[in-house]
Parts: C-alpha cells; structure tokens; sequence
C-alpha cells in the first residue's frame, strides 16, 4: 500500500468515534491479509466490496454487515470466527488443534475432551465419578422427586443444587438473575458445584436445568459426576411445572410452549453428553423411579 493510498484510504478520528470492538477487528483483518500477503485492493475484489469500505473495515470505523464480513473472511481464506476473534482462532497452537479435531466424530471429540481433562489434572478419577451421581434436564423432568428416591435407594446424601445456589448468594435465584445478572448467577452455580464436588464423595445431586449453557460448569458437572438425563416432551415439562403450582407457563400457553420447545432443542446436544439417559414421559413416578434405578445400578456395576 503506498503512503498516498494511505492517505486516501485512512478515516480522520473526527468522522467517527471508534468502538474497541471494531478497533480489534480491524486489526485481525489487517493482520489476516498481511499473512496472506494481500493488499487491500486486492482483497477488495474477492470480497467483491468497495476498497473504501474495506479501509472503513480496517481502521475500526466500519460497522459492516454480517454478510460483508463473510465476504472477507472468504477473501481471507479464514474462517469468520477467526475473522471476529474466536479464542481458539488466536494463536497458530489454537489453529493446528482445531484442524487436527475438525471433521472428528462426537465419539473421537468426548475422547480428546477426556483425555484432556487427565491430562491437565481437571477431571475425577473413575471411582469419584461414580459414586456422585447428576441429574440434568429440564424443569419438570423430575430430577428432584426421581433424585430425592435414587439417593434413598443408594443410601446417598441429595442435594438440590439451586438450593445450595441460594444459601451463597443470599436470595432466590430469580433475584439473582434480577439483581446481579446471569455473570453473577453462574459464578454462584460454579461455587454451589464445586463444594458440592468436594464434600460429598458419595451424593445425588439435581442440577438447574440451564446448567449445561456454561461450558466450564458443564465441564467440571462431567468431569466429576456420573450424570444422568432425565428426558421428556415439552408438554410433559409444562404440564409438570403446572402440577407443582407454577402457572407462569401456562399465561401464553403457545409462545411458551414454542419456547420451551426452542430450549429443548438448543439443549438437547449437550444433554445427550450425559453417561445414562432416561425418558420419563408417558410413566408413572414409580415407573419413572425404576427404570433410572435399574440402569444407574447397571451402568456402576451394582447389585440390583
């Protein structure tokens, strides 16, 4: 680039006020295109936008279009999220463990991910795992009645994770979320967990639904517990939660019907991560009950 393209190209401080964001992300596509070896113009035409455009990009002055920016990644040869700043897209150790496990399937993935957790000393050994015991899913699903009968069975303490959640924090967890926000309310889950993980080498333990959307609390969940999805359709989740007094969900019954079933399917990929899985749609609690109690027992080797 020549010192009158420069010139030309770079946007004065005055024309706009520059967001760190879009500072940074200028940055990684200069970066980017130095380490293709391209110039501007050049990466302008296989993007197929204008060079000014390009330069508003660059210098943090651009607020471009999602389509724009897979333009440039495209242009790039790169990936969007390395475009955007991905954390495993930062260094060139990130980008050659991305392509050894690309294209991997889940099994090889869980592997790795296994692995990985010895070999950094973050996961139990096999014997811890199996005597605590997670339960996760849904609201509704049954993880505190089924949880509270396993432990009973097993001779186990159980606890209700939210509970514990709300001993730290000093409130319920609506006014968590409400006070303090979802930031505060997973370090308070993070917390609940990891005392629950280190005092109780034998427990049952059901977990809030929504904890499988923070992968490290997941990761930790997985890594010391043996876990156990407790499945069911989404109107035996509403209609569980209607059971138990709660008629929130049932003041818009069809939005909050497509919302919950919205959830289970944003959900279900990490669920279905669990060691055992238990459908507890279309039985009883007793059916329920004996069906985990015979499969936990089966997979950790116990007598019937």
């Amino acid at each position: 680039m020549t010192s009158q393209e420069s010139t030309l190209m770079e946007p004065s401080e005055s024309e706009t006020k520059r967001s760190p964001f879009l500072e940074a992300l200028g940055e990684r596509v200069r970066t980017l295109r130095s380490r293709q070896g391209m110039t501007r113009r050049a990466v302008a035409l296989a993007a197929d936008v204008s060079e000014r455009h390009l330069a508003n990009l660059e210098y943090g002055t651009g607020n471009v279009s999602v389509l724009v920016l897979l333009q440039v990644a495209q242009a790039l040869q790169c990936s969007l999220a390395e475009l955007l700043g991905d954390v495993t897209t930062s260094s060139p150790e990130w980008l050659l463990i991305r392509e050894l496990l690309s294209k991997r399937s889940e099994a090889d993935l869980r592997r790795a991910r296994v692995q990985l957790g010895e070999m950094f000393g973050e996961g139990g050994n096999a014997q811890e795992r199996k005597n605590r015991i997670a339960l996760i899913g849904l609201r509704g699903a049954g993880k505190t009645a089924l949880g509270q009968r396993l432990a009973d069975d097993m001779g186990f303490p159980f606890i209700e994770l939210s509970r514990e959640i709300e001993q730290f924090a000093g409130c319920q967890i609506s006014e968590i979320h409400n006070l303090y926000g979802a930031n505060a309310y997973r370090r308070y889950e993070r917390r609940a967990l990891e005392e629950a993980i280190q005092i109780y080498p034998e427990v049952v333990i059901a977990t809030p639904g929504g904890l499988v959307s923070d992968s490290a609390n997941f990761n930790l969940l997985l890594s010391h517990c043996t876990t156990v999805w407790l499945q069911a359709d989404a109107a035996d989740h509403m209609g569980r939660v209607a059971a138990q007094g709660d008629m929130r969900p049932m003041a818009a019954s069809r939005e909050a019907m497509e919302d919950l079933k919205r959830i289970l399917e944003g959900r279900s990929a990490f669920y279905s991560k669990a060691d055992l899985a238990i459908n507890t749609s279309g039985r009883s609690e007793d059916q329920a009950f004996d069906a985990l109690r015979t499969s936990v027992r089966q997979h950790l080797a116990l007598p019937a």
